[in-house]
């Protein structure tokens, strides 16, 4: 299983130097980057949430990060990491206020850390962003975490080989540090160097043999190389270290469906989904539910499955998360070609972030997403003007951002509308500079 948010690898910065009330304890290297906290019982909780977290056990490292926070309530990096492992959107948005609020009174390069986060998570800066984590690297050369946190920017801008540079600087510094193999792993996939990508997954195995994810991970390869039935194998070997380990049901689920048993995959999906151990979960099974039903062509099936994800979030007012399922859903209606209904769930969405207590940043990035949603709508209904002066409208704003993904989605729009067209020169142009 890979990180895949947009706050990929924002955990794996860690230390080995404690700051106590003015009073430094050396746990480890003086190379390494310090943790600001008032408790050494607090330190400790950390470390142990940490060590879970960095093997991609988020749902057990919460309690850790939690009791840390609770004894010393001043402690950022605790903050920032219940962000990261929070199960809603709004809870993540609360976490990361606390971890803002407390930048003034961390290690410079906390600072940067907890900045550089902002910077991508909240602000769609990529360029801060790259930044703020570049400096980390440069005032902690030797900390493998600094590599693997630039390497986990660069893998979120899809920029692979520069990824795998800094992950094998990390894993060269610490070679039993296991979480840069994962990532590795999927970059050298990305990359179709798939020989190399199998020895990155297996030597994970060997570092953590003890551990789902690894067996996850390189499931995940075989399903990608067509290795179907491999690829379940694995996925189980998982689940027999933790039945609960919910990327792995979803793998099978994903397997099932290349194999057309999409019976299986919503069998699978209900397993996981009844043994979900909180709304993330439940989440995350609702969406594979969806995709399933809309690889069958289940239009209707799909949106009610999207429809029980909007209403947990609306359980808990989680206003984010809302706008998601809105996009969601209007997603799935435009592809099915019902229009008007598409156009209804886009503006729902931008209306239920401008209406919440987000960041102006968030609600920036909303309004933003919407003109590239509203834009493919006016593509569909064969606008070509009116779609194509709002995909040029939107490449200029996210070209000024220099924010890459974005640009690969403009590139995207303006391709898809001028091959719609007839317009194919201009299309495999535009195209070409896609994901």
């Amino acid at each position: 299983m890979r990180r895949t948010s947009r706050l990929v690898s924002v955990l794996a910065l860690v230390c080995c130097a404690v700051c106590l009330l003015g009073t430094t304890v050396t746990a480890g290297d003086q190379d390494k980057m310090p943790i600001t906290t008032k408790s050494e019982e607090a330190l400790n909780h950390y470390l142990q949430g940490r060590d879970l977290f960095d093997r991609l056990r988020a749902q057990e490292s919460r309690e850790y990060f939690q009791k840390a926070a609770d004894l010393d309530p001043d402690f950022a990096l605790a903050h920032l990491a219940l962000a990261q492992v929070s199960p809603t959107a709004k809870v993540f948005f609360e976490e990361f206020e606390k971890t803002r609020a407390l930048v003034n009174r961390v290690s410079e390069a906390e600072r940067f850390w907890i900045l550089g986060v902002e910077a991508g998570a909240i602000n769609a800066d990529p360029v801060a962003q790259k930044d703020y984590f570049t400096r980390l690297v440069n005032m902690y050369p030797n900390d493998e975490r600094a590599h693997n946190l630039l390497a986990g920017f660069y893998f979120g801008q899809l920029d692979y080989p520069k990824a795998v540079v800094e992950y094998e600087k990390a894993t060269k510094i610490n070679p039993e540090y296991s979480q840069p193999y994962n990532q590795m792993g999927y970059a050298y996939r990305f990359l179709e160097r798939y020989d190399e990508a199998e020895a990155a997954f297996k030597t994970y195995i060997e570092l953590i043999p003890d551990d789902p994810n690894p067996y996850d991970s390189y499931a995940e390869l075989l399903m990608k190389m067509g290795r179907f039935d491999e690829s379940i194998e694995n996925y189980r070997k998982a689940l027999e270290i933790n039945p609960t380990f919910v990327f792995s049901h979803l793998g099978i689920a994903s397997d099932l469906c290349f194999k057309n048993d999409h019976t299986g995959a919503c069998e699978q999906l209900q397993t996981m989904y009844k043994n979900a151990k909180d709304d993330g979960q439940r989440r995350n099974a609702l969406t594979a539910m969806a995709v399933t039903y809309v690889d069958e062509g289940k239009t209707d099936l799909a949106l009610a499955e999207i429809q029980k994800r909007y209403d947990l979030a609306e359980a808990i007012n989680d206003a984010g998360a809302m706008a998601g399922d809105h996009i969601f859903m209007g997603n799935i209606l435009l592809e099915a070609g019902r229009l008007d209904d598409a156009e209804q769930h886009y503006d729902k969405a931008l209306k239920t972030t401008e209406n919440s207590s987000l960041a102006q940043a968030v609600k920036d990035q909303a309004w933003l997403t919407h003109l590239f949603n509203t834009a493919r709508v006016a593509a569909a209904r064969g606008n070509i003007d009116k779609a194509t002066s709002m995909a040029n409208d939107y490449l200029k704003r996210v070209e000024m951002a220099e924010n890459r993904n974005q640009i690969r989605l403009a590139h995207q729009l303006v391709g898809s509308i001028a091959l719609k067209s007839g317009d194919f020169e201009t299309a495999r142009g535009e195209l070409l500079q896609t994901n």
